[in-house]
């Protein structure tokens, strides 16, 4: 199982590097992004796999692999979630290129409908760039609340590893409650961020529009 989570490690670092050579080689983009993929998916089976050798460790190790099988998949997600993002970008770019290529290979008569157009094509430019700024957000704020949700439910399954496993050690009762009282003030702190991330989007959108 080591020799394999290690591995599986070594993948995400490889995925992490690709993502630096995809903001410098733009040319490339699609090879790079198609290779970001294939690191995915391959870390995905091999979660899989480690996902069977954790129901195979000592009862006693089997919480500790669980953690780390779990965090190698959340690491995972975020690296799929940061490819679909930069994908969007940059087919926003080469739909905003194509319509300005398309608008500057019409030819007019008249200089004064040529400076229409050219005024137009500036407005257009303007709210697909807002438009633009509007989606990112929103997907960074699906992106931040997915997060959210997602680290919620490891702390809950953490929550209750760890009282299994103090169990097992026999901790002291006034131990695990203060463990649960913790838990319970990350889950405060867990909902007010999404509060505060929820309404900063809401505001953005209502200026932008």
């Amino acid at each position: 199982m080591e020799t394999l989570y290690h591995q599986t490690n070594q993948l995400l670092q490889e995925a992490t590097d690709l993502f630096l050579k995809l903001e410098k080689e733009a040319a490339n983009s699609d090879e790079i992004e198609n290779a970001i993929q294939s690191k995915i998916n391959a870390i995905n089976a091999n979660c899989e796999k480690l996902d069977i050798f954790v129901f195979k460790t000592p009862i006693n190790q089997r919480p500790m692999a669980k953690m780390r099988v779990d965090q190698l998949k959340y690491d995972n997600k975020h690296i799929q979630a940061s490819l679909t993002n930069a994908q969007n970008k940059r087919q926003r770019r080469e739909q905003e290129r194509a319509d300005r290529e398309q608008l500057l290979s019409r030819r007019f008569g008249h200089d004064h409908t040529a400076i229409t157009v050219d005024y137009l094509a500036q407005e257009q430019t303007s709210l697909v760039n807002s438009h633009r700024n509007v989606d990112e957000m929103l997907h960074t704020g699906s992106s931040i609340l997915e997060t959210l949700r997602y680290n919620r439910e490891t702390l809950k399954g953490a929550h209750r590893k760890l009282i299994d496993l103090a169990n097992t050690l026999g901790l002291s009762n006034a131990t695990i409650s203060l463990i649960e009282r913790r838990v319970s003030q990350d889950k405060h702190v867990l909902f007010g961020g999404m509060f505060v991330t929820l309404a900063v989007i809401v505001l953005v959108i209502i200026y932008l529009t």
